[in-house]
């Protein structure tokens, strides 16, 4: 066996031989080839793949944001607050109301008018009988006349001392009489001329007293001081009259002046700047439903009232028809000027803090919380000082939880996404 094995080994070997094949260096280039672009591929495909989990990361982060920022509805202040109507209680009252009193003691002898007369200036309202002040009266002009005699008399007593006193003096010069007599008649008539002044200042004394108790008589009659009405009659015939000495006096009439009535109404702090006199004011009554009437702001108090913070002023109201009544309660309209460099905004946005009054505004996407001055209220708005400006975002029903910084969306975008969302799963 290992004999024919060598054999055959040696046949091989003494055969001649073939060239070795040689494959070409060309294929192995293209597969170098291949498998750099497979494994740029690869490479391609792993990029794109973490770069897509990337975006998809940050897209759900946006989102978780976008999803954590609340939805808000804003609108933009309005500039130029309007004029407002300021309306105020008050209570009309006559323009003159007078207590009528006697001024002379007596008992009322008559009574011409009633409660609801309308009466004229001088018009006698009532008589009174006066008989203690008719007999002073009387006695007071006989003490006149008495004076007026005893004038006369130290008049002729004068006359006489100044005659004999001339007489004296020359009997004196031609030595008839001594001058001891001369100095007596010549002091004798200066007591007399004396005596006439005295006499005068009693006279004029005397008249004083009949005057007074003439003028004081004259007030037997009460008459009316200006043109009225009659609002109360306190007395009757027969009553007793006191002036008013040693006791008090009691109110016979009463009487009010209606031509023209005041009204007087306090005006809050805030609004007291605003109203000047001669501004007119409407005024308004229950009892007149539908009607106004013209009233014109007459004066101020001048100083506010540091107890209820109002200004009190004074609206006169033309009530030449005599149709409105004192006391009435009535209504003053008065018409503010609004204010041009303040804002007004919806009520419904404010927040109340503990630091203040605060609005929400939206800038840059986050919310900033901005204090501010508010001025008039108008009910559903309110007017803003300061703190705004036309071009702000105000944030209509902020949350209680809404601080500065928070990130919120605007209402307007997510109605724009729901509309063109449907548009996008279509076909």
């Amino acid at each position: 066996m290992d004999t024919v094995l060598k054999d055959a080994n040696a046949d091989d070997l003494a055969r001649p031989q073939a060239p070795p094949v040689t494959r070409p260096r060309r294929r192995s280039g293209f597969v170098l080839i291949g498998l750099l672009i497979v494994a740029a591929a690869l490479g391609g495909l792993i990029y794109n793949g973490l770069r897509e989990r990337a975006a998809a990361e940050a897209s759900l982060t946006t989102e978780t944001q976008e999803a954590a920022a609340p939805f808000v509805d804003v609108v933009r202040p309005v500039g130029e607050a309007p004029d407002m109507k300021l309306v105020l209680p008050g209570q009309t009252t006559a323009y003159i109301d007078t207590p009528i009193y006697a001024r002379a003691s007596g008992y009322l002898k008559s009574w011409k008018y009633d409660i609801g007369a309308r009466v004229k200036r001088g018009d006698v309202l009532a008589q009174i009988e006066t008989p203690e002040l008719d007999q002073q009266l009387r006695e007071a002009e006989a003490q006149l006349a008495q004076n007026e005699a005893a004038v006369v008399q130290a008049q002729a007593n004068m006359d006489l001392a100044k005659v004999t006193n001339g007489r004296t003096a020359e009997l004196v010069k031609q030595g008839w009489t001594s001058r001891q007599q001369g100095d007596q008649d010549r002091l004798g008539f200066a007591g007399s001329t004396a005596a006439v002044d005295v006499a005068r200042a009693n006279v004029r004394v005397a008249q004083a007293q009949v005057d007074r108790l003439e003028e004081l008589t004259g007030f037997e009659s009460v008459t009316a001081p200006f043109d009225g009405v009659i609002t109360a009659r306190n007395t009757d015939v027969g009553a007793l009259i006191n002036a008013g000495a040693g006791s008090p006096a009691t109110e016979l009439f009463h009487m009010a002046s209606t031509q023209t009535l005041r009204m007087f109404v306090a005006v809050p702090e805030v609004d007291a700047p605003s109203l000047r006199p001669g501004d007119v004011a409407t005024v308004t009554f229950d009892a007149y439903p539908g009607q106004t009437f013209k009233g014109t702001l007459a004066r101020t108090q001048g100083a506010i009232n540091p107890a209820s913070r109002t200004l009190l002023v004074e609206v006169d109201v033309d009530n030449a028809d005599e149709k409105l009544l004192p006391g009435a309660y009535a209504f003053v309209h008065f018409s503010l000027a609004g204010r041009t460099r303040s804002v007004v905004i919806p009520a419904n946005t404010l927040l109340f803090r503990s630091e203040g009054l605060r609005v929400g505004v939206v800038r840059d996407g986050v919310a900033e919380l901005v204090p501010i001055t508010i001025g008039r209220d108008y009910g559903d708005k309110v007017e803003v000082l300061t703190g705004l400006t036309t071009e702000d975002q105000v944030i209509v029903n902020p949350s209680d939880s809404l601080v500065s910084g928070a990130a919120v969306r605007l209402a307007a975008h997510k109605e724009a996404g729901a509309s063109a969302k449907p548009a996008a799963n279509k076909p």
